[in-house]
């Protein structure tokens, strides 16, 4: 089976040994991602952008691997402050209502830094959104 491995440049893959996405048979695995753009965290202090700039770095990697939005089965949140779930979810509904992936939510101690308020990752299966 062939696996295809893609990165996004940022510092921590190199150093952490991950790549930002997987392809193996109908599967595509996106890494956990952030607000973090050109080694800065966006938006500190707004979860619900931070999640909208999150995700479209995770759906681009499931694009750039032929899959699209569509095919998006599962989505894991974790979010650094309780307070913050509803927004959170309110942004991912916005995003994801269409869709309706399995999803999880999960609010955790910290991030890699502590301007990050919500990281996400997506799980997609290429074909599972039906016909083009």
């Amino acid at each position: 089976m062939t696996v295809t491995r893609i990165g996004s440049g940022g510092a921590w893959e190199e150093s952490f040994g991950y790549s930002r996405a997987v392809h193996t048979g109908d599967t595509i695995l996106v890494s956990g991602c952030t607000s973090t753009r050109d080694g800065a965290v966006r938006f500190p202090g707004d979860p619900a952008a931070q999640l909208r700039l999150a995700v479209e770095t995770a759906v681009a990697a499931v694009v750039e691997l032929g899959g699209r939005l569509e095919d998006v089965v599962r989505t894991r949140l974790y979010v650094t402050h309780r307070r913050d779930c509803e927004l959170v979810g309110r942004a991912h509904g916005e995003l994801f209502g269409a869709v309706r992936p399995a999803a999880t939510m999960v609010v955790v101690a910290g991030l890699l830094h502590p301007d990050m308020r919500v990281e996400i990752e997506v799980e997609a299966v290429v074909g599972a959104g039906g016909p083009e």
